[in-house]
């Protein structure tokens, strides 16, 4: 058995009533494709990506998770072991394989994931010359836009051409922001290089939203990040402060999200309500 059947296995033990298996028989049309993305690193992108599609799953969502990070940390994070994938994003950027040869169905319910590992680093050289090579993904999509009702992609901290990928094929895009001085800098930057792809590459993208990480209610200098930052952006900052947590540091260890590693620790009640305002921006 596939070791991350073994969290189909927990959340199943831990939900025993929180599941509706509704979505495996009705058919969907696709809400919203959003990508998480940051140009910092460090700051949750893979975090949030991994614990957004577990809690929407949890509220009935078939939720796609596909990760463009050659780190492949959203990979492990649902216990798929990245290097014994033979079709992964890598393999589907080079058109080798179709997006439908590369889900790994059911990771947990609700849950899909196209996985990434280490080869996605070479991805850049290879693709040179490749017309259209940023929009590979947003043309792929179209075969499988009626299987999902969300698609989460995480984004590498940087402005590659597998980021291009992801903001070509999104609908939005979220910005975790850890709380720190250097945030605003580092989102405005952001901003920059989401306007400037919503200009010539995608004119539906949007800002979807803001979210804070790593908040701690002790410290002067988290409430002065988000207040800065909100004074910007006072129509894109989620309500939803995701906190230091250690059990959410600690689930990527164990490759569960933190749902199903301690589905009542302050983490996962954070990102339950993070879902819950991501369903409510239509």
């Amino acid at each position: 058995m596939p070791i991350h059947q073994k969290i189909y296995e927990v959340f199943i033990t831990c939900h025993p009533e929180g599941f509706s298996p509704k979505y495996l028989t009705e058919r969907h049309i696709m809400e919203k494709i959003i990508a998480i993305t940051n140009q910092k690193g460090g700051v949750g992108k893979t975090t949030t990506a991994v614990n957004l599609a577990a809690c929407l799953a949890e509220l009935g969502k078939r939720v796609l998770l596909i990760d463009t990070d050659p780190q492949g940390n959203a990979t492990s994070g649902f216990s798929i072991n990245k290097v014994e994938q033979e079709n992964t994003i890598y393999e589907l950027l080079l058109q080798e394989v179709s997006i439908k040869e590369c889900i790994i169905p059911d990771v947990m319910p609700g849950v899909s994931v196209i996985p990434a590992n280490v080869n996605l680093a070479a991805a850049e050289i290879e693709l040179i010359g490749i017309e259209d090579k940023e929009f590979i993904l947003s043309k792929e999509m179209e075969y499988i836009k009626d299987d999902f009702d969300y698609v989460i992609i995480d984004c590498p901290p940087a402005l590659t051409t597998l980021t291009l990928n992801a903001l070509t094929t999104a609908d939005s895009v979220i910005v975790p922001i850890q709380c720190e001085y250097l945030a605003l800098e580092g989102l405005s930057d952001l901003i920059q290089t989401v306007n400037l792809v919503k200009e010539r590459l995608n004119p539906a993208l949007d800002l979807e939203g803001i979210v804070f990480t790593m908040y701690d209610t002790r410290t002067l200098l988290s409430s002065e990040v988000v207040n800065n930052v909100t004074s910007h952006f006072p129509d894109k900052v989620y309500e939803t402060k995701i906190p230091r947590n250690v059990r959410l540091s600690e689930a990527p260890s164990f490759g569960q999200p933190i749902t199903v590693y301690d589905t009542r620790s302050t983490g996962a009640e954070a990102y339950r309500r993070l879902a819950q305002e991501v369903i409510k921006r239509k």
